[in-house]
């Protein structure tokens, strides 16, 4: 049970990061660019105390204070590049106009009826999160299958 947990809670903040990001869904309150570096960079811990949970759980041998060392070391490059890349996606323009802002006072907005709402664009950090998590689920599952083979004895 505690290494669903563990696969579930990065992927769940993961949306509500997107979701917190949807000027559609927020408008006036959305999450600022310095609170979205915060985020990503919990989200990156998150990830890979995740993955040494489940890592831990399938492997009991393994050394975990090396496999946290070398997973911080991958986290800190994968981090830098993305960021690297996201900054190099604003010096070109943005990939659309932004939204306008809303003729709703902030105090008083608030989200129109989901039916109403259009998907969200794209945008190169929405495609590198959920290219993260699809990485990272996907591994997530190998990793519980090879668990399940254990304690089925295989």
């Amino acid at each position: 049970m505690l290494a669903l947990a563990g696969v579930l809670l990065p992927s769940a903040s993961m949306f509500l990061l997107l979701l917190c990001n949807d000027p559609a869904v927020l408008g006036p309150w959305r999450n600022k660019p310095w609170l979205n570096v915060l985020a990503v960079v919990i989200e990156a811990v998150l990830l890979l105390l995740s993955l040494i949970l489940m890592a831990s759980t399938v492997f009991p041998s393994l050394d975990v204070t090396t496999f946290a060392v070398v997973g911080a070391g991958v986290m800190t490059v994968v981090l830098l590049v993305f960021g690297a890349v996201i900054l190099l996606g604003r010096r070109r323009g943005p990939a659309t106009a932004p939204a306008p802002p809303p003729s709703v006072p902030r105090e008083r907005w608030t989200m129109p009826p989901i039916a109403l709402l259009d998907r969200p664009p794209e945008s190169t950090g929405r495609r590198a999160a959920m290219l993260a998590m699809e990485v990272y689920l996907f591994v997530a599952i190998v990793i519980l299958v090879i668990k399940a083979f254990q304690l089925a004895g295989v």
